[in-house]
């Protein structure tokens, strides 16, 4: 199998650290392809017609699209322990939060980076931050407990969401209202997966 990543994706990265934490790493070779929301990326539509990453692409049957799917067919592949079925509804919830948080706050980036400045909207990003921060501060109050359990699916996709805001929006300080979440992040980070798929700072 191969997979069409970038090294900063945090949708990307949700997949690498399913690989590695389900042993599967050496059976698929990642390939770095570049994405244009403005454009047709070549080397991406032919996997994904949406032109986005990740995209698995498989040697006998189509390709698969969207993290959440290649996560959730990575862990049936390797046996099903990321996504408990005694917990399910709460793995999804916490996953879905956590692509959010990503949602918005590449929102933010492509913000400034694809709109020429006279089109930008500092309004526009401040809302997207709002969402960022609203669903920070339920995951403080109410997802504590569920992140120290066994490692799922919900807590890989947070800590990769956590780690692309340290990336891209490390100014804003996530941390400082939130000292349990800022104290799992940390200790979730030094996982052998998410050190091996740690972004280019």
């Amino acid at each position: 199998m191969k997979l069409l990543t970038s090294p900063a994706s945090p949708f990307a990265r949700k997949v690498r650290v399913v690989l590695h934490e389900t042993g599967q790493a050496g059976q698929v070779t990642e390939i770095a392809a570049a994405t244009d929301p403005l454009g047709d990326p070549v080397d991406v539509i032919h996997a994904n017609p949406l032109g986005k990453i990740p995209a698995l692409i498989r040697d006998d049957s189509p390709a698969l699209y969207d993290s959440r799917v290649i996560t959730r067919y990575l862990d049936a592949h390797a046996g099903g322990r990321l996504y408990p079925e005694r917990r399910i509804w709460e793995v999804l919830t916490l996953e879905a939060t956590a692509d959010g948080i990503m949602d918005a706050a590449l929102a933010m980036v492509l913000e400034n980076r694809v709109r020429p400045e006279h089109e930008r909207s500092a309004r526009w990003v401040e809302g997207q931050w709002r969402k960022v921060e609203r669903a920070l501060d339920a995951v403080e109050a109410r997802w504590i407990s569920h992140l120290e359990g066994q490692i799922d699916m919900g807590q890989i996709a947070l800590a990769c969401a956590l780690g692309y805001l340290d990336l891209r929006h490390g100014a804003r300080d996530w941390r400082k209202p939130r000292p349990q979440l800022a104290a799992w992040a940390e200790r979730f980070a030094a996982r052998d997966s998410m050190i091996a798929t740690a972004p280019p700072s």
